[in-house]
Protein backbone atom coordinates (compact mmCIF):
# COMPACT_ATOMS: atom_id res chain seq x y z
CA UNK A 1 0.00 0.00 0.00
CA UNK A 2 2.75 2.48 0.90
CA UNK A 3 6.07 1.90 -0.26
CA UNK A 4 7.58 4.35 0.12
CA UNK A 5 9.39 5.41 3.13
CA UNK A 6 6.94 7.09 5.46
CA UNK A 7 7.97 10.99 6.41
CA UNK A 8 7.67 10.15 10.02
CA UNK A 9 9.86 7.81 11.90
CA UNK A 10 6.86 7.79 14.92
CA UNK A 11 3.24 9.23 14.87
CA UNK A 12 2.15 9.72 18.47
CA UNK A 13 -1.48 9.70 19.44
CA UNK A 14 -2.26 12.18 22.26
CA UNK A 15 -0.53 15.81 23.04
CA UNK A 16 -1.31 14.96 27.25
CA UNK A 17 1.97 14.24 29.75
CA UNK A 18 2.90 10.80 28.45
CA UNK A 19 2.46 11.66 24.85
CA UNK A 20 4.73 15.03 25.20
CA UNK A 21 7.36 13.18 27.30
CA UNK A 22 7.51 10.88 24.42
CA UNK A 23 7.38 13.54 21.87
CA UNK A 24 10.81 15.18 23.44
CA UNK A 25 12.62 12.10 24.36
CA UNK A 26 12.41 10.76 21.35
CA UNK A 27 12.88 14.58 18.22
CA UNK A 28 15.68 14.64 21.25
CA UNK A 29 17.37 12.06 19.61
CA UNK A 30 16.94 13.22 16.26
CA UNK A 31 14.11 10.99 15.37
CA UNK A 32 11.15 12.60 13.16
CA UNK A 33 8.05 13.22 15.60
CA UNK A 34 4.73 13.60 15.03
CA UNK A 35 2.22 14.62 17.75
CA UNK A 36 -1.29 14.40 16.95
CA UNK A 37 -3.92 16.16 19.70
CA UNK A 38 -7.37 15.54 18.62
CA UNK A 39 -8.35 18.88 20.99
CA UNK A 40 -7.78 22.48 20.76
CA UNK A 41 -4.91 22.68 22.92
CA UNK A 42 -1.90 20.13 24.83
CA UNK A 43 -2.10 19.00 28.20
CA UNK A 44 -5.74 19.82 29.59
CA UNK A 45 -5.35 17.52 32.31
CA UNK A 46 -1.69 18.59 33.10
CA UNK A 47 -3.41 22.26 33.68
CA UNK A 48 -6.70 21.10 35.49
CA UNK A 49 -4.63 19.37 38.13
CA UNK A 50 -3.70 19.95 41.79
CA UNK A 51 -6.17 22.37 41.77
CA UNK A 52 -4.21 24.62 38.89
CA UNK A 53 -0.82 23.91 40.50
CA UNK A 54 0.04 20.40 39.29
CA UNK A 55 0.97 17.56 41.86
CA UNK A 56 3.56 16.49 38.97
CA UNK A 57 5.37 13.65 40.94
CA UNK A 58 6.26 12.03 43.71
CA UNK A 59 9.17 11.47 45.75
CA UNK A 60 8.59 8.46 46.76
CA UNK A 61 7.46 6.78 43.75
CA UNK A 62 7.70 3.05 43.75
CA UNK A 63 6.26 0.03 42.15
CA UNK A 64 4.00 -0.41 45.26
CA UNK A 65 2.32 2.55 44.69
CA UNK A 66 0.99 1.38 41.56
CA UNK A 67 -2.29 -1.04 41.13
CA UNK A 68 -1.99 -3.22 37.82
CA UNK A 69 -2.49 -6.94 36.83
CA UNK A 70 1.14 -7.59 36.15
CA UNK A 71 2.72 -5.36 39.70
CA UNK A 72 6.25 -5.69 38.37
CA UNK A 73 5.56 -4.15 35.11
CA UNK A 74 6.47 -0.62 35.97
CA UNK A 75 9.90 -1.12 37.40
CA UNK A 76 11.79 -0.69 34.57
CA UNK A 77 10.28 2.99 33.41
CA UNK A 78 10.69 4.18 36.89
CA UNK A 79 14.13 2.94 37.93
CA UNK A 80 15.09 4.59 34.57
CA UNK A 81 13.49 7.72 34.81
CA UNK A 82 12.75 8.90 38.36
CA UNK A 83 11.26 12.09 40.07
CA UNK A 84 14.51 13.56 40.27
CA UNK A 85 14.88 13.44 36.71
CA UNK A 86 11.57 15.81 35.84
CA UNK A 87 12.69 17.81 38.68
CA UNK A 88 15.59 18.45 36.28
CA UNK A 89 13.53 19.46 33.77
CA UNK A 90 11.59 21.78 36.29
CA UNK A 91 14.68 23.70 36.97
CA UNK A 92 16.42 23.66 33.77
CA UNK A 93 13.61 26.42 33.08
CA UNK A 94 13.20 28.16 36.25
CA UNK A 95 9.68 26.31 37.13
CA UNK A 96 9.63 26.82 41.15
CA UNK A 97 7.94 23.84 43.27
CA UNK A 98 7.45 23.07 46.88
CA UNK A 99 6.50 19.56 48.67
CA UNK A 100 3.28 18.59 50.52
CA UNK A 101 2.95 15.74 52.53
CA UNK A 102 3.76 12.23 51.84
CA UNK A 103 6.56 13.42 49.20
CA UNK A 104 3.63 15.57 46.63
CA UNK A 105 5.52 18.26 44.46
CA UNK A 106 3.62 21.25 43.12
CA UNK A 107 4.46 23.92 40.86
CA UNK A 108 4.57 27.46 43.05
CA UNK A 109 3.04 29.01 40.04
CA UNK A 110 0.48 27.56 37.71
CA UNK A 111 0.71 24.10 36.24
CA UNK A 112 0.50 25.48 32.42
CA UNK A 113 4.04 26.14 33.19
CA UNK A 114 4.62 22.15 32.78
CA UNK A 115 2.32 22.62 29.62
CA UNK A 116 4.80 25.22 28.29
CA UNK A 117 8.17 23.25 29.15
CA UNK A 118 7.24 20.19 27.85
CA UNK A 119 5.65 21.89 24.51
CA UNK A 120 9.05 24.12 24.76
CA UNK A 121 11.11 21.28 25.00
CA UNK A 122 8.88 19.36 21.57
CA UNK A 123 10.02 22.67 19.88
CA UNK A 124 13.50 23.07 20.25
CA UNK A 125 13.71 19.38 19.69
CA UNK A 126 11.84 19.53 16.45
CA UNK A 127 9.03 17.53 17.04
CA UNK A 128 5.68 18.97 15.31
CA UNK A 129 2.34 18.91 17.17
CA UNK A 130 -0.71 19.24 15.16
CA UNK A 131 -3.70 19.96 17.20
CA UNK A 132 -7.27 19.47 16.52
CA UNK A 133 -6.68 16.15 14.63
CA UNK A 134 -9.23 13.60 16.53
CA UNK A 135 -8.16 10.30 14.22
CA UNK A 136 -10.56 8.51 12.64
CA UNK A 137 -8.96 5.40 11.73
CA UNK A 138 -5.67 3.38 12.28
CA UNK A 139 -4.10 0.72 10.20
CA UNK A 140 -1.09 -0.97 9.15
CA UNK A 141 1.32 -0.26 6.10
CA UNK A 142 3.41 -2.38 4.12
CA UNK A 143 6.61 -0.30 6.63
CA UNK A 144 4.73 1.45 9.11
CA UNK A 145 1.79 2.20 10.00
CA UNK A 146 -1.48 5.05 8.48
CA UNK A 147 -3.56 7.36 10.86
CA UNK A 148 -6.28 9.48 9.34
CA UNK A 149 -7.16 12.20 11.39
CA UNK A 150 -8.05 15.57 10.82
CA UNK A 151 -9.27 14.69 7.06
CA UNK A 152 -5.43 13.94 6.77
CA UNK A 153 -3.55 10.90 6.12
CA UNK A 154 0.06 10.64 8.19
CA UNK A 155 2.53 7.61 7.56
CA UNK A 156 5.08 6.56 10.17
CA UNK A 157 7.37 3.77 11.05
CA UNK A 158 6.11 3.47 14.38
CA UNK A 159 2.95 4.43 16.32
CA UNK A 160 2.74 4.92 19.87
CA UNK A 161 -0.74 5.54 21.78
CA UNK A 162 -0.72 7.70 24.44
CA UNK A 163 -4.74 9.07 24.14
CA UNK A 164 -5.30 8.16 28.14
CA UNK A 165 -8.15 6.37 29.47
CA UNK A 166 -12.18 7.42 29.78
CA UNK A 167 -11.70 9.55 32.83
CA UNK A 168 -12.66 13.26 32.54
CA UNK A 169 -14.60 13.17 28.71
CA UNK A 170 -14.70 16.57 29.07
CA UNK A 171 -10.90 17.36 28.48
CA UNK A 172 -11.80 14.89 25.51
CA UNK A 173 -11.08 11.56 26.89
CA UNK A 174 -12.94 8.78 24.30
CA UNK A 175 -11.56 5.24 24.97
CA UNK A 176 -9.19 5.52 21.74
CA UNK A 177 -6.97 3.36 22.94
CA UNK A 178 -8.72 0.71 23.63
CA UNK A 179 -10.42 0.57 20.56
CA UNK A 180 -6.59 0.46 18.72
CA UNK A 181 -5.69 -2.20 21.32
CA UNK A 182 -8.78 -4.65 20.53
CA UNK A 183 -8.34 -3.55 16.86
CA UNK A 184 -4.68 -5.19 16.58
CA UNK A 185 -6.23 -8.02 18.92
CA UNK A 186 -4.84 -7.07 22.33
CA UNK A 187 -6.55 -7.91 25.03
CA UNK A 188 -7.66 -5.29 27.41
CA UNK A 189 -8.27 -5.37 30.87
CA UNK A 190 -12.11 -4.01 31.57
CA UNK A 191 -11.75 -0.11 32.39
CA UNK A 192 -13.65 1.53 35.06
CA UNK A 193 -13.20 4.90 37.04
CA UNK A 194 -10.92 5.08 39.58
CA UNK A 195 -9.35 8.03 42.15
CA UNK A 196 -13.32 9.03 42.09
CA UNK A 197 -15.87 10.05 44.67
CA UNK A 198 -18.42 7.06 46.39
CA UNK A 199 -22.21 7.58 45.78
CA UNK A 200 -24.87 6.20 47.99
CA UNK A 201 -28.27 4.80 48.04
CA UNK A 202 -30.71 7.49 48.66
CA UNK A 203 -32.18 6.00 51.73
CA UNK A 204 -28.52 6.25 52.57
CA UNK A 205 -28.03 9.22 51.88
CA UNK A 206 -30.61 11.25 52.84
CA UNK A 207 -29.80 11.50 56.62
CA UNK A 208 -26.26 12.57 55.82
CA UNK A 209 -27.05 15.64 53.99
CA UNK A 210 -26.67 18.06 56.77
CA UNK A 211 -22.83 16.93 56.78
CA UNK A 212 -22.34 17.95 53.49
CA UNK A 213 -19.22 19.85 53.30
CA UNK A 214 -17.59 18.59 56.27
CA UNK A 215 -14.25 17.48 56.33
CA UNK A 216 -12.96 15.06 58.64
CA UNK A 217 -9.84 12.56 59.30
CA UNK A 218 -11.00 9.48 59.06
CA UNK A 219 -9.81 5.42 57.62
CA UNK A 220 -11.44 3.67 54.49
CA UNK A 221 -11.25 -0.22 54.06
CA UNK A 222 -12.28 -2.43 51.97
CA UNK A 223 -11.29 -6.28 51.02
CA UNK A 224 -8.27 -5.79 49.79
CA UNK A 225 -7.24 -1.71 50.52
CA UNK A 226 -7.01 0.28 53.63
CA UNK A 227 -6.20 3.97 53.75
CA UNK A 228 -6.14 6.64 56.48
CA UNK A 229 -6.26 10.79 55.30
CA UNK A 230 -9.18 13.35 55.05
CA UNK A 231 -12.87 12.07 54.04
CA UNK A 232 -15.24 15.03 52.66
CA UNK A 233 -19.31 14.53 53.06
CA UNK A 234 -20.66 15.31 49.87
CA UNK A 235 -24.32 15.68 48.46
CA UNK A 236 -23.75 12.52 46.89
CA UNK A 237 -21.83 10.57 49.13
CA UNK A 238 -18.26 10.89 50.27
CA UNK A 239 -15.47 12.14 49.04
CA UNK A 240 -11.95 13.03 49.85
CA UNK A 241 -8.23 11.14 49.74
CA UNK A 242 -9.20 8.36 51.37
CA UNK A 243 -12.00 7.74 49.51
CA UNK A 244 -10.65 8.45 46.00
CA UNK A 245 -7.47 6.41 46.99
CA UNK A 246 -9.79 3.32 48.17
CA UNK A 247 -12.55 4.08 45.07
CA UNK A 248 -9.45 2.39 42.63
CA UNK A 249 -9.54 -0.77 44.75
CA UNK A 250 -13.78 -1.15 45.02
CA UNK A 251 -15.98 -3.46 43.54
CA UNK A 252 -19.69 -2.80 42.99
CA UNK A 253 -21.56 -4.15 45.32
CA UNK A 254 -18.97 -4.18 48.00
CA UNK A 255 -18.84 -3.11 51.27
CA UNK A 256 -16.58 -0.45 52.56
CA UNK A 257 -15.53 0.54 55.95
CA UNK A 258 -15.17 3.68 57.77
CA UNK A 259 -13.87 4.75 61.02
CA UNK A 260 -14.34 8.07 61.79
CA UNK A 261 -12.49 8.43 64.86
CA UNK A 262 -9.03 6.47 63.88
CA UNK A 263 -6.33 5.71 66.76
CA UNK A 264 -9.11 6.32 69.55
CA UNK A 265 -10.38 3.65 71.60
CA UNK A 266 -13.81 5.29 71.81
CA UNK A 267 -15.63 2.83 73.72
CA UNK A 268 -12.69 2.75 76.61
CA UNK A 269 -12.88 6.82 76.69
CA UNK A 270 -17.12 6.74 76.65
CA UNK A 271 -16.96 4.14 79.62
CA UNK A 272 -14.52 6.55 81.60
CA UNK A 273 -16.28 9.62 80.54
CA UNK A 274 -19.29 7.96 82.42
CA UNK A 275 -17.38 7.17 85.65
CA UNK A 276 -15.86 10.87 85.41
CA UNK A 277 -18.37 12.55 84.38
CA UNK A 278 -21.93 11.21 84.84
CA UNK A 279 -23.67 14.34 83.59
CA UNK A 280 -22.21 14.94 79.77
CA UNK A 281 -24.32 14.33 77.37
CA UNK A 282 -23.26 11.81 74.08
CA UNK A 283 -23.52 14.89 72.29
CA UNK A 284 -21.48 16.58 74.32
CA UNK A 285 -18.98 14.03 74.83
CA UNK A 286 -18.45 13.64 70.44
CA UNK A 287 -17.86 17.10 70.18
CA UNK A 288 -14.53 16.96 71.78
CA UNK A 289 -13.28 14.89 69.33
CA UNK A 290 -15.21 15.60 65.86
CA UNK A 291 -17.10 18.50 63.82
CA UNK A 292 -20.24 19.67 65.94
CA UNK A 293 -22.40 18.94 63.05
CA UNK A 294 -20.80 15.14 62.69
CA UNK A 295 -20.67 14.52 66.87
CA UNK A 296 -24.50 15.24 66.90
CA UNK A 297 -25.58 13.29 63.48
CA UNK A 298 -23.68 10.22 64.96
CA UNK A 299 -24.88 10.48 68.39
CA UNK A 300 -28.76 10.95 67.12
CA UNK A 301 -29.54 7.20 67.30
CA UNK A 302 -28.23 6.86 70.70
CA UNK A 303 -29.75 10.74 71.98
CA UNK A 304 -27.68 13.73 71.26
CA UNK A 305 -29.08 14.89 75.17
CA UNK A 306 -28.89 11.75 76.70
CA UNK A 307 -26.33 11.37 79.57
CA UNK A 308 -23.58 9.07 79.83
CA UNK A 309 -24.43 8.24 83.47
CA UNK A 310 -27.82 6.67 81.77
CA UNK A 311 -25.62 4.86 79.22
CA UNK A 312 -25.14 0.79 79.88
CA UNK A 313 -21.46 0.03 78.76
CA UNK A 314 -23.34 -2.15 75.96
CA UNK A 315 -24.48 0.88 74.83
CA UNK A 316 -21.34 2.69 74.73
CA UNK A 317 -19.76 0.35 72.70
CA UNK A 318 -22.21 -0.06 70.14
CA UNK A 319 -22.05 4.04 69.73
CA UNK A 320 -18.38 3.46 69.66
CA UNK A 321 -18.71 1.07 66.69
CA UNK A 322 -21.24 2.73 64.74
CA UNK A 323 -18.78 5.59 64.61
CA UNK A 324 -15.11 3.41 64.23
CA UNK A 325 -16.36 0.69 62.06
CA UNK A 326 -19.40 2.25 59.48
CA UNK A 327 -20.42 -0.13 57.24
CA UNK A 328 -22.12 0.82 53.92
CA UNK A 329 -22.63 -0.47 50.63
CA UNK A 330 -22.03 2.54 47.81
CA UNK A 331 -24.56 2.88 45.21
CA UNK A 332 -21.64 3.23 43.17
CA UNK A 333 -19.31 5.90 42.03
CA UNK A 334 -19.65 9.44 40.55
CA UNK A 335 -17.77 7.47 37.41
CA UNK A 336 -15.21 8.67 34.45
CA UNK A 337 -16.93 12.49 34.91
CA UNK A 338 -14.99 13.28 37.66
CA UNK A 339 -12.76 10.22 38.10
CA UNK A 340 -8.78 11.00 38.60
CA UNK A 341 -7.99 8.01 36.60
CA UNK A 342 -9.10 5.10 34.36
CA UNK A 343 -8.10 1.58 36.56
CA UNK A 344 -7.15 -0.96 33.90
CA UNK A 345 -6.68 -0.85 30.09
CA UNK A 346 -4.33 -2.32 27.89
CA UNK A 347 -3.09 -5.69 29.33
CA UNK A 348 0.37 -5.29 30.31
CA UNK A 349 1.45 -9.04 29.40
CA UNK A 350 1.60 -8.44 25.81
CA UNK A 351 3.81 -5.00 26.46
CA UNK A 352 7.63 -4.91 26.54
CA UNK A 353 8.25 -3.30 29.96
CA UNK A 354 11.23 -1.49 28.58
CA UNK A 355 10.49 -0.23 25.73
CA UNK A 356 6.35 0.06 26.00
CA UNK A 357 6.35 -1.94 22.18
CA UNK A 358 3.61 -4.63 21.57
CA UNK A 359 5.64 -7.93 22.00
CA UNK A 360 4.08 -9.15 18.63
CA UNK A 361 3.67 -6.26 16.94
CA UNK A 362 6.48 -4.32 15.92
CA UNK A 363 6.55 -0.35 16.08
CA UNK A 364 3.12 -0.11 17.94
CA UNK A 365 3.38 1.58 21.03
CA UNK A 366 1.20 2.17 24.47
CA UNK A 367 2.29 4.31 27.02
CA UNK A 368 0.13 6.19 30.04
CA UNK A 369 -3.29 6.11 31.04
CA UNK A 370 -3.95 3.72 28.16
CA UNK A 371 -1.96 1.12 29.79
CA UNK A 372 -2.84 -1.10 33.06
CA UNK A 373 -1.18 1.13 35.58
CA UNK A 374 -3.03 2.80 37.79
CA UNK A 375 -1.15 5.20 40.16
CA UNK A 376 -2.38 5.83 43.70
CA UNK A 377 -3.57 9.93 44.52
CA UNK A 378 -0.20 12.56 45.00
CA UNK A 379 1.46 12.79 41.57
CA UNK A 380 2.16 8.92 41.23
CA UNK A 381 -0.14 9.16 37.78
CA UNK A 382 1.89 12.19 36.26
CA UNK A 383 5.36 9.74 37.30
CA UNK A 384 3.83 7.21 35.66
CA UNK A 385 3.25 9.07 32.72
CA UNK A 386 6.76 10.39 32.59
CA UNK A 387 8.32 7.46 32.89
CA UNK A 388 6.71 5.14 30.55
CA UNK A 389 6.64 8.47 27.57
CA UNK A 390 10.44 8.43 28.35
CA UNK A 391 10.58 4.87 28.02
CA UNK A 392 9.04 4.56 24.65
CA UNK A 393 11.00 7.87 23.77
CA UNK A 394 14.28 5.76 23.83
CA UNK A 395 13.36 3.09 22.02
CA UNK A 396 11.86 4.96 18.90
Amino acid sequence: MFLTPPPWDAIILGGGASGLMCALTAAGRERRVLVLEGGKKCGEKIRISGGGRCNFTNLNAAPENYLSSNPRFCISALKRYTPWDFIGLLEKHGVDWHEKAQGQLFCDDSAQQIVELLLDECRAAGARIERQRPVTRVQRSENGFLVQAGGETYAARALVVATGGKSIPKMGATGLAFTIAKQFGLNVIEPRAGLVPFTFHPADLEPLKPLAGISVEAEARCASAHYADALLFTHRGVSGPVILQLSSHWTPGEAIEINLLPGVDLAAQLIAAKRDAPKQTLGGFLTQHLPKRVARHLAAPFGVDARLADQPDKRLRELAQSIQAWRIVPSGTEGYRTAEVTVGGVDVDAIDSRSMMCREIDGLYFIGEALDVTGELGGYNFQWAWASGHAAGMDL
